[in-house]
């Protein structure tokens, strides 16, 4: 398939740097009228060099005294505004643009948005409802959590325990992240994990959303329907979900006054109780995993990664950004979901997709690979999928459904 031509650059738009290595935000940005610099590790300057892709060398995970260096060079290139593609990038972007913009709330909004304590007591600030969470140092402080939350629900002894959720404080998504429902479980806790956020159960119906803010305003707002989390994910979601949308859109609105959030992109996750109440779970300000923009193409046709530099880029214009994007729900041609494939088995030797999966008319593709190995790492927490298989179709029922169903069947054989 030949690839599609670079597209001209404007030179009266804003030349942005992109935090982290992503092939699907380069090229999107290649067929973008955006000028870009793609900050990565050493180890993408080979592929950059071969492909003419604007690079700058930077170790993201380097914090000494030289960190204002990378400003001060993106700076001197002439660049305005710089997106993280990663959670790891988060911080740098903000600390990047405090000087880019001049402005340094930047920095202390994009510490708020990484650490998921301090994100919390935020959010608490602004009136805006959580469950109850702390901070835990060591095994110590997670029994007495578990017995607090507990003894607070009136918990007789003999009853089951209500769980409680442990994540990293830093870290993307599920990784860390656990549930934790005996004094047992606790003892499996590495040491190294440690000190980790400690949250009660929301029972709820737990959803994320997209949202492309422009001058404080909310541009574009996706809600993806999770399946079962950690698993699975499709877009737009059931008229069932989007029947909140107000009430979402309220509560993102809260969101963006709560934490001073001008521009950008943010990815919130909620849980809506049976009785319609929302609770926020957490906020990422960056894209979101399992490929969602990725499905949000399918579905709707427009590219994430370039609405996500228009949602960045200080140049961008009001009328340019309401253009760019279609309405919600009513303008996608169908729902685009995915699901993460882990092995079920412990000992796998070929990667064999299932015949009813393949058979399917909402089956499209998967990047999964051939096992390298036979045994399967026990999965730890949530873990990491070994890949996606993708799917589309008209119905978003039928979609949650046939996603549900790959939980059931065997990838790896």
């Amino acid at each position: 398939m030949p690839q599609p031509e670079p597209a001209i650059k404007n030179p009266d738009k804003g030349y942005v740097a992109l935090l982290g290595w992503s092939l699907n935000a380069v090229e999107a940005l290649d067929r973008f009228d955006r000028r870009y610099v793609v900050v990565a590790p050493d180890w993408a300057e080979e592929y950059c060099s071969e492909h003419d892709i604007p690079y700058v060398p930077w170790n993201f995970e380097r914090l000494n005294d030289r960190s204002m260096q990378i400003a001060e060079t993106l700076k001197a290139e002439g660049v305005d505004i710089a997106i993280p593609l990663f959670e790891e990038t988060v911080e740098w972007a903000g600390a990047i643009n405090a000087v880019l913009l001049d402005n340094p709330r930047l920095f202390g909004q994009a510490m708020l948005l990484r650490d998921k304590s301090l994100m919390k007591r935020r959010a608490q600030l602004g009136g805006i409802r959580v469950g109850i969470f702390e901070e835990a140092h060591d095994r110590d402080d997670v029994i007495r959590f578990l017995k607090r939350v507990n003894q607070t629900l009136l918990k007789l002894d003999g009853d089951l325990n209500d769980p409680i959720h442990l994540k990293a404080f830093d870290k993307a998504g599920c990784l860390g992240h656990r549930v934790i429902r005996t004094p047992d479980e606790i003892d499996m806790i590495p040491d190294e994990e440690f000190p980790v956020l400690m949250e009660s159960h929301l029972d709820g119906w737990e959803f994320a959303v997209e949202a492309w803010i422009h001058n404080g305003k909310i541009k574009f707002l996706n809600i993806s329907e999770y399946v079962t989390l950690g698993y699975s994910v499709f877009v737009p979601a059931t008229p069932e979900l989007e029947r909140y949308r107000p009430q979402i859109t309220a509560q993102i609105e809260k969101l963006i006054k709560t934490f001073d959030i001008e521009f950008g992109f943010v990815h919130p996750e909620y849980f809506v109780t049976s009785d319609g109440e929302m609770y926020f779970g957490e906020v990422a300000y960056r894209p979101p995993g399992f490929k969602v923009f990725e499905l949000l193409e399918r579905a709707y046709g427009f590219n994430a990664y370039q609405a996500l530099v228009l949602a960045f880029d200080p140049k961008t214009t009001e009328e340019e950004i309401d253009a760019f994007f279609p309405r919600e729900v009513v303008d996608a041609s169908g729902a685009a979901g995915c699901f993460g494939v882990y092995p079920r088995r412990r000992v796998v030797a070929e990667l064999q997709i299932p015949e009813e999966t393949e058979e399917d008319d909402y089956y499209e593709s998967h990047d999964l690979s051939t096992p390298l190995e036979e045994m399967v790492t026990k999965r730890t927490a949530f873990g990491n999928h070994w890949g996606l298989v993708y799917f589309f179709g008209d119905d978003p029922y039928r979609m949650r459904e046939l996603l549900k169903k790959q939980e059931e069947l065997d990838f790896y054989v």
